[in-house]
């Protein structure tokens, strides 16, 4: 019997470093929605096999022009099968009070047509299901310590990097990572 578990155990640990633990965590992704900006339904299962450029926003913070960069990136890689989705949240208290003035503020300022989800919640026990999902994938330090943290999910939905507040949109490591996703 002692050794029926050893092997069991071996063959569990073979499987967490292989990362098979992820096919699981990829359904949980898939079945995560939000309502858009305009208030219809966004499925992120709509996105299989595509890569996701997920950042949360907020239109009154020192990192707003970032928008520009986030714009630049969709704009150069959508062709290849990126998927943009900005997160506006109130969670630091930056954000505009209804859906309509930031849709507004990001379409006059920056041009923004990417996919734009309501306003949510990104942090603590009221945080969107995304959010809760990229920090038990990422770890408790990828949870939004401000404005425009930036996740990069894999084709399979699996998140697999993020980067900061600091990070700028057009980084040249920000955009390594997306085209590793992307072309690989």
């Amino acid at each position: 019997m002692k050794i029926f578990a050893k092997i069991c155990l071996f063959f569990y640990f073979i499987i967490l470093a292989l990362g098979f633990n992820n096919i699981s965590i990829s359904k949980d992704f898939y079945a995560i929605s939000f309502n858009s900006i305009e208030g219809d339904k966004i499925f992120l299962s709509s996105y299989r096999n595509k890569v996701i450029f997920v950042v949360n926003t907020a239109s009154f913070c020192g990192f707003t022009g970032q928008f520009r960069g986030i714009q630049n990136i969709w704009r150069k890689y959508k062709s290849d099968g990126l998927i943009v989705i900005g997160v506006p949240s109130n969670d630091f208290g930056q954000e505009a009070n209804t859906n309509s003035e930031v849709k507004n503020f990001c379409s006059m300022n920056f041009d923004v047509d990417f996919i734009m989800t309501e306003t949510s919640k990104i942090r603590g026990k009221n945080a969107h299901p995304l959010f809760k999902y990229l920090t038990s994938s990422l770890g408790l330090r990828s949870t939004p310590k401000w404005n425009f943290y930036k996740y990069i999910i894999n084709k399979n939905g699996v998140p697999v990097k993020y980067f900061s507040s600091m990070t700028s949109p057009e980084s040249p490591k920000l955009l390594i990572a997306i085209e590793e996703e992307l072309y690989n």
